[in-house]
């Protein structure tokens, strides 16, 4: 059965949007290698209906090797609004039918699935039990305000607490710690 693979980097506070106004003093050629890891360990993509727009907006102008990956990856993109999946090799998942597709997918042969930003997707497939590693690149920030992970209860997150066990970790020399959960 293949694996679902979530990868996003954090602030101290818990903070997901915007890494790449952030994080720039903190990546690090061992954050890179890291991150690289984990893309040359999948063969698809899962992404939420706002870090699927924001990919299908730039990688398709883009060229070299990440855009060869980005835009040959097969994609499969959840949204509950979206009427269509455009970009190349990408496959729309139908909010209302997310968590059957996704389990379906999971039992096809291949790779891991790969995932990026789509926090609210990542939060849900966890409280699902059909995350299979969320790995967390926390960066030593207070960012102060955005969107979170894990926001206020019922908001991204219903049903309260979520027990988790860490299966890695690593800390980077920019300070920046890699940590590697599963669903307890």
């Amino acid at each position: 059965m293949r694996k679902i693979v979530a990868g996003l980097f954090i602030s101290l506070d818990g903070i997901i949007e915007g890494p790449n106004e952030w994080m720039g003093p903190w990546f690090s050629p061992e954050l890179g290698q890291a991150v690289g890891a984990l893309m040359g360990a999948q063969d698809a993509m899962l992404l939420g209906r706002v870090t699927y727009s924001e990919f299908a907006a730039h990688w398709p102008r883009q060229s070299g090797e990440m855009a060869d990956t980005m835009n040959g990856t097969p994609k499969y993109v959840v949204s509950g609004t979206l009427k269509s999946a455009d970009w190349q090799n990408s496959t729309l998942i139908p909010a209302a039918t997310a968590f059957a597709a996704i389990a379906e997918l999971k039992r096809q042969p291949g790779r891991n699935i790969g995932m990026t930003g789509s926090g609210t997707l990542t939060a849900s497939l966890l409280r699902e039990g059909l995350l299979d590693e969320l790995h967390l690149f926390v960066l030593p920030l207070v960012v102060g305000s955005g969107k979170r992970l894990f926001g206020p209860p019922g908001e991204n997150t219903p049903g309260g607490q979520l027990p988790l066990k860490l299966l890695g970790s690593a800390t980077f020399p920019t300070g920046v710690v890699h940590l590697t959960y599963a669903k307890a």
